[in-house]
């Protein structure tokens, strides 16, 4: 608990209960960090609402139609990118079901008209805390001294969004600080996303890994590293538009995220299905490929 800060402990589903005590408080804004379905965003415009002028809602760069073309729920051909806030949302469904709609909570966030919230749209984020380990793959197989990461053609040169937790929160503490963006939907995340390919060689070298990134047709990987995603479409959003209005800048530069992260993940790795690093597999894909060059 922070010095000085009044505690309040509860469920999210209490916020309507709690609302005489918030409203004792005199908030001025108030942080939405686990609105995950329209009933989380309900709960939240109804236990505030009236009484806090303002709130940021953490939302996702997967309200996108290109999120569901990458995955192959919304038909038609890929959407252009960078992906400006005002770019096509999904039509379907969440792949992860009704447990997670990031559409239904900005919709219902900000259609109150007396509460005036923000909405950001987070990125992947990576670095300390991050229950998804998104560079755990490629560390582990660099760490036990793998000489050949394979990668299909088609992911190679993907590019996807992401966001350093400490440039990400940057993100958050200008959007409860700045008046001004009360009532704004922005993007977060890194300005010009590398391909994965490149993405997979800077981890290696903030590693200090001297293997290769061995980019090969997708019927050349093994199954355990094919992935059932259209790579055309790639998931890279505009951010200017918070950098314009709310002069945001990164605070750590790339490398050094790189190697926060990488230390981080060391000190906590994740437990992983052991499917996921079958190097004999992999190894006899090198093997036929060393064969047939």
């Amino acid at each position: 608990m922070l010095r000085g800060a009044t505690q309040i402990q509860g469920d999210k589903a209490d916020l309507p209960r709690l609302r005489g005590m918030l409203e004792r408080l005199r908030l001025d804004v108030v942080v939405h960090m686990v609105a995950f379905t329209e009933t989380d965003a309900r709960l939240f415009v109804e236990g505030i609402s009236g009484i806090v002028p303002r709130a940021v809602i953490i939302s996702s760069i997967d309200v996108y139609r290109a999120y569901g073309r990458l995955h192959g729920t919304e038909p038609g051909p890929p959407d252009q990118v960078p992906l400006s806030e005002e770019a096509p949302l999904r039509s379907m469904l969440s792949i992860h079901g009704q447990s997670y709609e990031k559409i239904a909570v900005e919709h219902v966030a900000q259609s109150d008209p007396k509460l005036l919230c923000t909405v950001l749209r987070y990125p992947a984020v990576y670095g300390p805390g991050d229950r998804k380990y998104r560079l755990s793959g490629w560390v582990r197989r660099m760490d036990d001294g793998r000489p050949v990461i394979l990668m299909g053609k088609g992911q190679a040169g993907w590019r996807f969004t992401h966001g350093y937790v400490e440039n990400v929160a940057r993100a958050l503490v200008l959007a409860i600080t700045t008046p001004a963006a009360a009532g704004r939907t922005y993007n977060v995340g890194e300005h010009s996303p590398i391909p994965w390919a490149q993405w997979a060689q800077a981890v290696g070298r903030a590693v200090g890994w001297k293997g290769e990134v061995k980019v090969v047709a997708e019927d050349r990987l093994p199954a355990h590293l094919s992935e059932r995603l259209d790579f055309r479409q790639d998931w890279v959003v505009d951010t200017s538009r918070i950098r314009r209005e709310l002069d945001f800048e990164e605070l750590i530069p790339s490398d050094e995220c790189l190697r926060r992260a990488i230390a981080w993940e060391r000190t906590a790795p994740p437990i992983r299905d052991p499917k996921e690093f079958n190097y004999e597999a992999e190894d006899a894909a090198i093997a036929a490929l060393s064969a047939g060059s």
